[in-house]
C-alpha cells in the first residue's frame, strides 16, 4: 500500500536526521486540495530534533525528495508543519486495478494477526423478546467481530446471554401464582406472556414491596439447588429450564433473521448460568488475595483511595451478582483462549462505570494487562419523555420493526416496477434497520421515532443497495471494447472516486482499531455520494476505448468495496432493486 511506502520513507529520512521516530501517523485531510495524505511528522518531532515545525518539515522534506517517489507528483507544507502529498493518477490507477484483481481481499490485512480476541454481545435476557433495544449490542458487535476478522484476527464470537439473577426468581413467582407454564408453552407467542408476567409482578411489587422479598428467595431456592441437584429447588429449576429453552427458540429466529451468528459453545455463547459451578472458586480467589470486605452483611471489592464506587459480590442473602459472574466468565476465558486473550464487552454505555469497576477487579487480580479488557459502550434507544423499560410493559419489540420495515421495502418494489421477491424484501427491510443504526454515533442515545428507523431515502440502507445495484446494472449493460486507446485525462469524479476507493484499507483499519462501524459507513456513504454524482455527469455506457475501459474499472470497483464494505457491517446486497 502507498501509505506503508510512504511511511518508511519518512521513517528512514528522520533516522538520517537523527531524530528517534517511533511511529509515523499518516492521515487522510478532510479536503482533497490539501493531497491525499498528510503527516504530522514534524509537528510530533521538532522538540526531539530542536527545531521548530517547519523549520524540521523542510529538513523532511528536503531528504525524501531524493527518494524514489514515483507515487508522488508533488509535496506542500502547510503551516503550522503538516507535510501534504500528492498522488500521481498512475498511482491511483494502480491501486484501481488492486481493487479489481483482489476483489474482496483488497482490505484484507494483517494489522491484527496473531491476536485472539473474545467479542462479547448481543447478551438478550432470558424470558424476554428481543426490542429495539437489543438491535444495538447484535449489529455492532457482529460489525466489530467483522472488522477484527479482516484484518488478521482469530475472533471468538460469544452471546453471554442473561438467564441468571434475581429477575428470575420475580418470574419463577409470577409464573407460579399467576401464570401456567403448559399454556405458555403452547402460545404462538410465549415470551410476550412471560414478559407480561414479568411486568405484572413489578406492578404488584409496587403495590406489596414484601413481594421482593418472596422473589430473592425464589432465586435462592434456584442458586442454592443448582448444582446440588436438591429435590426443594426441582419446581424452579424446571421453570426456569423451559423458560431457557422457549427463549432460545425466539432467538433462533431473529439470528437467522439478522444473519448473526456466534462460534462458541455450539453457536449459544456462554450465559451466566454456564458459570454458576466457579463462582465458589472466584469468591476463594477474593479471599485470597484479601479483596473482599464486609459490609451490612454483603462483601465487596473496595477499591484503592477509592477509585471507583465498592463492586458488590455477594449480596445480603448470599446470592450472586452479575458481577460474581462476570469475573467467573472472564477467568474460564483467561484460562480457555490463553493469558493474552483481547475480551470486547459490547455493552450498553450506562454500564460504563460497572466495566470500570470490573476491569480494575481484574487487575487487582493480576489477571489482565492494560488493553486486554475493553468496553465499548452503546447509546439507548429512548422515547421522547421516557426510557424503554421492559419491566414497565413500555418498549418495541423488534419483530414490530421488522415487520414494519418489510411493509415499506414491498412499497419501495412495487415503485421500481421489479418483481416482488421475499429475500429481497427483508434483505432491503434489514439493510434499512442496520444501516440506520450503524451510521449514528455509537455511544449517543436514539430517539425512537418509526419514520427515522425506517427511513428508506438519503442516507439509508436502500439507497446503498440501490447504488450498489446501479453499478450491476451499468456492468450488465455495458458492451466490453476490446479497442486500446492512448492515455486519457481524469475528469475530476473519476479522480475523486480514485482517493475514495485507495482510503478503503485503510479506513477498514481504523474501524477495527476503534472498534467503530460508523467509521465504515461514513466512508462507504461518502463513496456512493461520489460514485452517483460521477454517473449523473457523465456516461458510462456511451464512452469508447480507453474511456470506456477506465469507467467500467471504476464501476466494478466501486461495486466490489460497496459489496464487501457492507458485508462487513452485516448487510446483505441484491442484484436487483
Amino acid at each position: 500500500m502507498i501509505k506503508q511506502k510512504l511511511q518508511r520513507i519518512l521513517l528512514d529520512a528522520s533516522k538520517k536526521i537523527g531524530v528517534d521516530v517511533r511511529d509515523v501517523e499518516i492521515s487522510y485531510p478532510l479536503h482533497e486540495g490539501h493531497g491525499d495524505l498528510s503527516t504530522n511528522i514534524a509537528l510530533r518531532y521538532a522538540n526531539s530534533a530542536k527545531k521548530n515545525p517547519m523549520e524540521f518539515a523542510n529538513e523532511i522534506l528536503k531528504l525524501i525528495l531524493k527518494e524514489s517517489m514515483n507515487f508522488v507528483e508533488k509535496v506542500e507544507i502547510e503551516k503550522p508543519g503538516f507535510i501534504n502529498f500528492f498522488l500521481t493518477e498512475e498511482s491511483l490507477l494502480k491501486e484501481l486495478d488492486e481493487v479489481n484483481t483482489k476483489k474482496e481481499k483488497y482490505a484484507s490485512s494483517d494489522g491484527n494477526k496473531g491476536k485472539k480476541i473474545v467479542v462479547e454481545y448481543s447478551s438478550p435476557n432470558i424470558a424476554k423478546p428481543f426490542t429495539i433495544g437489543h438491535l444495538r449490542s447484535t449489529i455492532i458487535g457482529d460489525a466489530i467481530a467483522n472488522l477484527l476478522e479482516t484484518t488478521g484476527a482469530t475472533v471468538y464470537r460469544d452471546n453471554h446471554v442473561g438467564d441468571w439473577g434475581t429477575q428470575f426468581g420475580k418470574l419463577i413467582y409470577a409464573v407460579k401464582n399467576w401464570g401456567d407454564i403448559r399454556k405458555i408453552e403452547k402460545s404462538d407467542q410465549p415470551l410476550k406472556l412471560l414478559v407480561d408476567l414479568y411486568v405484572r409482578f413489578h406492578q404488584e411489587a409496587d403495590e406489596n414491596p414484601a413481594l421482593e422479598e418472596k422473589a430473592r428467595d425464589e432465586f435462592k431456592e434456584l442458586e442454592s439447588g443448582f448444582n446440588k441437584r436438591e429435590q426443594s429447588s426441582k419446581e424452579q429449576k424446571e421453570l426456569w429450564e423451559k423458560s431457557v429453552d422457549l427463549s432460545w427458540k425466539e432467538f433462533e429466529k431473529i439470528y437467522q433473521l439478522l444473519g448473526v451468528v456466534f462460534t462458541e459453545n455450539k453457536g449459544r455463547g456462554y450465559s451466566e448460568s454456564y458459570f454458576e459451578k466457579d463462582l465458589p472458586s472466584i469468591i476463594e480467589e477474593l479471599k485470597k488475595k484479601k479483596l473482599l470486605k464486609k459490609s451490612k452483611g454483603a462483601e465487596l471489592v473496595f477499591f484503592p483511595k477509592d477509585k471507583y464506587p465498592p463492586l458488590m459480590i455477594i449480596k445480603q442473602d448470599g446470592t450472586s451478582l452479575y458481577s460474581t459472574r462476570d469475573l467467573a466468565t472472564d477467568k474460564f476465558r483467561k484460562a480457555h483462549y490463553g493469558d493474552d486473550v483481547i475480551i470486547v464487552n459490547e455493552v450498553g454505555a450506562e454500564q460504563s462505570l460497572y466495566f470500570r469497576q470490573l476491569f480494575e477487579t481484574e487487575s487487582l487480580l493480576g489477571w489482565f494487562k492494560e488493553g486486554q479488557r475493553v468496553h465499548v459502550g452503546h447509546g439507548l434507544y429512548r422515547f421522547k419523555d421516557s426510557k424503554i423499560s421492559t419491566r414497565k410493559g413500555n418498549t418495541i419489540w423488534l419483530e414490530e420493526v421488522i415487520d414494519e420495515a418489510r411493509k415499506k421495502a414491498e412499497k419501495l418494489t412495487e415503485a421500481s416496477g421489479k418483481l416482488k421477491e421475499k429475500s429481497n424484501i427483508d434483505t432491503i427491510a434489514l439493510g434499512s434497520i442496520k444501516w440506520n443504526d450503524l451510521k449514528r454515533s455509537p455511544q449517543l442515545d436514539v430517539v425512537f421515532d418509526w419514520d427515522e428507523v425506517l427511513n428508506m431515502e438519503g442516507n439509508s440502507g436502500p439507497y446503498m443497495l440501490y447504488t450498489y445495484v446501479r453499478t450491476r446494472s451499468i456492468l450488465e449493460q455495458v458492451e466490453k471494447t476490446k479497442k486500446e486507446g492512448g492515455k486519457i485525462a481524469l475528469n475530476p469524479e473519476e479522480l475523486s472516486i480514485l482517493r475514495k476507493l485507495n482510503k478503503y484499507p485503510d479506513i477498514v483499519s481504523q474501524a477495527a482499531k476503534a472498534y467503530s462501524p460508523t467509521v465504515l459507513v461514513t466512508y462507504l456513504y461518502d463513496l456512493a455520494k461520489a460514485f452517483n454524482l460521477f454517473y449523473q455527469r457523465h456516461h458510462v455506457l456511451k464512452s469508447e476505448g480507453s474511456q470506456l475501459d477506465l469507467r467500467v474499472k471504476i464501476t466494478t470497483a466501486v461495486g466490489i468495496v460497496l459489496k464487501n464494505g457492507l458485508k462487513l457491517l452485516g448487510i446483505q446486497t441484491v442484484e436487483k432493486m
